[in-house]
């Protein structure tokens, strides 16, 4: 845990979830930043009047939203470990501070945006997709009055950046770096997107390219070939399928009966409906941390299986909080990253959820980099570790509940 001093008091704030071994803060320069130019403005500028409708995008761990929860921000997220952080960080604090509990309203990326936006804050991600699609959808609820003020670390703003702010805003400039960080700047003046899109003229362009849908290839033989893919904005290789994950499709468990398997960080859900396609007896559970990649995944297993197709369709922290021993397979793909960190704690967390969730005889199969070194640690936790296929680059690893 660690603590965010800012002109409203000073805040103790931590990941979610929370480990007192990471080092990790739950904010950093860019947050600090954005928080001291609301409240003491920055060069010409005064403070921000924050009385009207706040929205906060791309919150990391919710230090944003729990600073400004006396002026009851709306929060706008992909991620449930966001939202998680945020819940936590606003109960210790106002734990804290009896008597003025903090209020703020958790949205996810999927959710219907609020109608009028007085002040658009927005912290900005690694995905520019992301980034791309919010700014469209909150755009309509923008007006020539609306402050917009992003934040960022140096290494992630780029031309490429200020360009989505300038086609979905307006005019468009950046602060001097402080700390490594930066301000952007944006101006709802009609230069922008936000203008044709309120007035429902706007191009066949802006008005929206997610989801992206593509058909696998045909290489992939039956009963994958042509089948359609479903992408949401924001998920992992959106607009094609990763080696990886096609190298996963070619080493698939063949298994029947109805079995529950669990596609474990699902993204966009092709590995799950593979599942399903080749055994229709199979009970499926989709599982991902990002709303998005949820959506996805369910868009793609109706697409291919039938809108009467029954599966589970969960936001969740992995595993954490799953049924012992109620899955008889899982498949994973782990991220090895969070936000700007590279970090082995997400591919952990998800395999000592599987162990705990597998039936005795239950299987994990894992897909990763061949360097990422998962045997290591599959074999601490399950107590064996088999190679099922491996190329120059992927691995993919069978383990198996003793």
């Amino acid at each position: 845990m660690n603590r965010l001093t800012t002109s409203w008091g000073e805040y103790d704030l931590a990941r979610y979830p929370e480990d007192p071994r990471d080092q990790l803060r739950a904010w950093d320069a860019a947050d600090d930043y954005l928080l001291r130019h609301l409240a003491e403005g920055t060069g010409e500028r005064g403070p921000v009047e924050l009385g009207g409708s706040v929205v906060v995008l791309g919150d990391r761990w919710g230090a944003l939203t729990t600073a400004l929860a006396g002026h009851s921000p709306v929060q706008i997220t992909d991620s449930f470990l966001t939202q998680q952080a945020t819940r936590a960080n606003l109960d210790r604090n106002a734990a804290e501070a009896p008597g003025e509990r903090p209020q703020a309203r958790l949205l996810s990326a999927r959710d219907t945006p609020p109608d009028r936006i007085d002040v658009l804050l927005v912290r900005v991600p690694k995905n520019l997709a992301f980034l791309e699609d919010q700014l469209r959808r909150l755009a309509p609820g923008l007006h020539p009055g609306t402050v917009v003020v992003g934040t960022g670390m140096v290494t992630e703003i780029h031309t490429s950046t200020l360009a989505l702010f300038e086609r979905f805003i307006g005019l468009t400039r950046t602060s001097l770096a402080v700390r490594k960080a930066r301000l952007i700047f944006s101006t709802p003046d009609g230069s922008g997107a936000a203008s044709s899109s309120a007035s429902g003229s706007a191009s066949e362009a802006d008005s929206g390219r997610w989801p992206l849908r593509y058909a696998l290839p045909d290489d992939l033989g039956a009963p994958l070939a042509g089948v359609t893919v479903t992408n949401h904005a924001g998920i992992f290789c959106a607009d094609r399928l990763d080696i990886g994950t096609r190298f996963l499709l070619r080493h698939l468990p063949e298994r029947g009966g109805p079995d529950r398997v669990v596609d474990l960080g699902c993204g966009n859900g092709v590995v799950g409906t593979a599942v399903a396609l080749a055994n229709p007896a199979a009970r499926l559970t989709f599982l991902d941390e990002s709303f998005s990649a949820v959506e996805s995944a369910r868009a793609t297993f109706q697409d291919n299986l039938g809108p009467d197709a029954k599966a589970e369709f969960l936001v969740a922290d992995g595993l954490t909080g799953a049924e012992p021993e109620s899955a008889d397979l899982v498949l994973n793909n782990p991220p090895f990253h969070s936000h700007q960190a590279t970090t082995d704690a997400i591919a952990w967390r998800m395999f000592t959820g599987a162990r705990h969730a597998l039936r005795p005889g239950g299987e994990l199969w894992v897909i990763g980099n061949r360097h990422l070194g998962y045997h290591v640690k599959l074999r601490r936790l399950f107590g064996n570790c088999h190679t099922v296929a491996s190329d120059p680059k992927f691995v993919v690893l069978r383990a198996v509940k003793r």
